[in-house]
């Protein structure tokens, strides 16, 4: 029971069972740069570079380690921190942290560097965006925690780092195909993990194993995994079938694959879509987006999950296929629980429909410990349309406030027809207080859920007018 793996350019066959991590497998050859930290994606001590397809070429994206299932990646190329230099040759981001005094314990400072040098080979990294000369996305660190170094080191060690060298073999490895996903079968006595070659064979393991859990993109399984000691008896890893990766921009409609990482939707949409561009960077980290697939997040329909509420205020749908054939229903109706949605038995999320023409009036907020890298407390989505002063149309989509994500209809009817003032909105908002059946917990007070509700509501009116006079 073996898979194939590049490791730091270095051809392999490692041992893995159906529920080996990543992280495990590296650490068991001696390649102890990657950590366990939180051991859910949180920290980024664990943070490596994948190959990913790139039209004809390879995209480095760095991920967590410890959310991969070892066998989720036979086939696949991975660098880790001792891949990218020796001590004797330092790749230009562990020099630019060494010379800046970007480590003192160093625990985090590997996964510091994979997600460094991952936008260090950002094949569109450009100078003057993102407000710095070298074109860095300091958002790409979003996911790397640091408890004694501080920030700013770090930051003066990204703002630094130059283009790559002509002769940087890992950007010359942009230049070739990325490795492609292999189907495998690997069988144990403690279960089994397939990756199938095709939708036709995913249905067909589905159907014999009605039980099996679905992987995606790992960042809620691979929680379970580790923290929870899950050990599903079958796992089917659909995230690479080409079915489930379309994206198709019509003329009333977009069509988003559920197997598409968060990342690579971003890349393709871009400001496409407004209300998924404020989205997007507040999803978890890099990190996680480089994993996390929109499939995966609604079908594990958490209540707290980032992209009910977007996709509620747009109105998407969700396509499903399975042995009775493809269905298509509205995402309000998907949830029909905690954790529970109209998904059947062998049936799969193949794509999310978002119809057009958009609202224009947008926004999404959302409420967190942390501004960024966390999980939400409330979250709301909003879509409106205002003509001569009026709402004609609104949407709006919640989440963390009952056991489902929801839409927000009273509060959507308190607003249509009605003058977009001040006025209107205190009275829509004191309705969208009471929205949901929101709980006590150690995020926060059902009151506080509540209040968090009326001053969003507030606080997008009086975003929309401010915005409106700089117009």
């Amino acid at each position: 029971m073996t898979i194939r793996l590049t490791i730091n350019g270095a051809a392999t066959q490692l041992p893995a069972g159906p529920h080996t991590t990543l992280l495990s497998a590296l650490r068991s050859r001696g390649l102890t740069g990657c950590k366990e930290g939180c051991a859910e994606g949180e920290c980024g001590a664990c943070a490596v570079l994948v190959s990913r397809a790139e039209q004809d070429g390879t995209r480095w994206e760095s991920v967590n380690a410890c959310l991969v299932l070892l066998p989720a990646l036979d086939g696949g190329e991975v660098v880790t921190a001792e891949g990218l230099g020796t001590p004797g040759n330092l790749h230009p981001a562990q020099y630019e942290l060494a010379v800046h005094g970007g480590s003192q314990c160093g625990y985090c400072t590997p996964g510091f560097v994979c997600s460094m040098a991952a936008e260090y080979y950002r094949p569109d990294r450009t100078p003057g965006d993102h407000g710095a000369a070298n074109g860095f996305d300091l958002h790409a660190l979003s996911g790397n925690l640091c408890r004694c170094t501080g920030y700013r080191p770090i930051a003066d060690a990204a703002y630094a780092l130059g283009p790559p060298a002509q002769d940087d073999p890992l950007g010359q490895r942009r230049l070739q195909p990325a490795p492609a996903p292999q189907a495998t079968a690997l069988q144990a006595p403690e279960g089994a993990f397939f990756r199938p070659a095709n939708l036709p064979g995913a249905l067909a393991l589905l159907a014999a194993h009605p039980g099996a859990t679905i992987l995606a993109g790992g960042t809620d399984l691979g929680v379970e995994v580790n923290l929870r000691h899950a050990r599903p008896p079958v796992t089917v890893a659909v995230d690479a079938l080409p079915e489930l990766r379309v994206f198709e921009v019509g003329s009333d409609s977009l069509l988003l694959g559920a197997g598409l990482t968060l990342s690579d939707l971003e890349r393709r949409l871009g400001d496409r879509v407004p209300l998924l561009a404020q989205w997007f960077p507040q999803f978890a980290s890099r990190l996680i987006r480089n994993s996390a697939t929109l499939g995966g997040n609604l079908g594990t329909a958490s209540p707290i999950g980032d992209s009910p509420p977007a996709l509620l205020a747009l109105e998407a749908s969700v396509q499903l296929v399975g042995p009775e054939g493809e269905r298509e229903m509205p995402l309000a109706d998907f949830f029909t629980g905690y954790r529970q949605t109209r998904r059947q038995p062998g049936e799969l999320i193949t794509a999310v429909r978002i119809p057009l023409p958009l609202s224009p009036l947008v926004a999404f907020h959302k409420v967190a410990k942390r501004r960024f890298d966390d999980i939400s407390s409330v979250a709301v989505g909003y879509a409106l349309k205002v003509e001569a002063g009026r709402v004609t149309r609104a949407r709006i989509g919640l989440g963390g406030v009952a056991a489902t994500p929801l839409r927000a209809y009273e509060t959507e009817a308190a607003l249509e027809g009605q003058p977009w003032t001040e006025e209107t909105v205190r009275r829509a908002a004191r309705i969208l207080g009471s929205a949901g059946t929101p709980l006590s917990d150690h995020r926060a007070s059902a009151a506080y859920r509540a209040a968090m509700l009326e001053q969003s509501l507030l606080k997008f009116f009086f975003e929309s007018q401010e915005a409106a006079h700089d117009r």
